[in-house]
């Protein structure tokens, strides 16, 4: 029987996190040499490195069985692939973007204008679902100095920080959506109870990465209100202490949050708290 493919990028930022993500979520391997192969060690998957805005399309086609890649290039090459799992990581917006002394009150205001992107398809749905009638100008990689060569009067372009856009006197206009990292598969759905082990594996680590563990003392007659503080992913730990006056409690709490929540807690009496990181998980 094969070997369940999956699809990683090759180089560059997404290549590392992938595969980090995948590594802490067991699914080991190690690439030599550049190679364009690597077997796991432990379980029947092959991983494939692939061009980012080649996978959606190559799972697709049945070529790799699931692939991580960003939704965006799933978007733009229109590749009927199902999503399994948003990975937390690589979030971005896609925009129109325009001279920072323009305005462009509505996206119907476009009618007329060129506009280069990288992302064409998704452009030209864009402006069909406001009627703007705009010439899309086909580009691959940074488009941003295209307005100041007179190639464009408008862009349309990934935005993480606007820095960018800054730098080249733009700003944004309207955005057209929201990103991220994701697990994708082919709808055939080869080697489906290993696939849905991979996707429970992937999902543990990213649901550990949004959490922490936090660990306090408090006086049992202050439990209650310190459960409405840290209710937990379904309810928290409590432990009696030696002190039968006292109780212990270990809770899932968001890492975002474990500050504020801290604080919460010592003014309510708690003591002895204690974040520790939490490295995977099954909820």
């Amino acid at each position: 029987m094969s070997n369940l493919r999956i699809g990683l990028p090759s180089k560059g930022r997404l290549s590392e996190l992938a595969s980090e993500l995948l590594k802490e979520a067991g699914i080991k391997f190690r690439r030599q040499n550049r190679s364009l192969f690597a077997k796991v060690s432990d379980l029947p998957i092959e991983i494939i490195f692939l061009r980012t805005d080649d996978i959606p399309v190559l799972c697709a086609e049945g070529a790799i069985d699931m692939g991580i890649t960003g939704s965006d290039l799933v978007a733009e090459a229109q590749a009927d692939v199902e999503t399994r799992l948003s990975l937390g990581v690589g979030k971005c917006r896609l925009a129109v973007c325009v001279p920072d002394t323009m305005e462009i009150n509505d996206p119907s205001e476009l009618n007329g204008l060129r506009i280069a992107t990288s992302f064409t398809n998704v452009t030209k749905d864009y402006l069909r679902q406001h009627n703007a009638d705009a010439h899309v100008v086909p580009l691959t990689g940074s488009v941003e100095i295209m307005i100041t060569l007179g190639i464009a009067d408008a862009i349309v372009d990934l935005v993480e920080t606007g820095s960018t856009l800054a730098a080249n006197r733009l700003k944004i206009s309207h955005e057209i959506g929201n990103y991220e990292t994701i697990l994708v598969q082919n709808k055939q759905k080869q080697h489906s109870e290993l696939a849905d082990r991979i996707v429970r594996r992937l999902e543990g680590v990213v649901i550990a990465r949004k959490y922490s563990l936090l660990e306090y003392n408090i006086p049992r007659d202050r439990l209650a209100d310190a459960e409405e503080i840290t209710p937990g992913f379904k309810s928290p730990t409590i432990t009696s202490l030696e002190d039968r006056n006292w109780c212990a409690v270990r809770v899932m709490v968001k890492t975002k949050q474990v500050t504020s929540v801290m604080d919460q807690l010592e003014e309510l009496g708690a003591s002895a708290i204690l974040e520790t990181p939490i490295n995977n998980c099954r909820l």
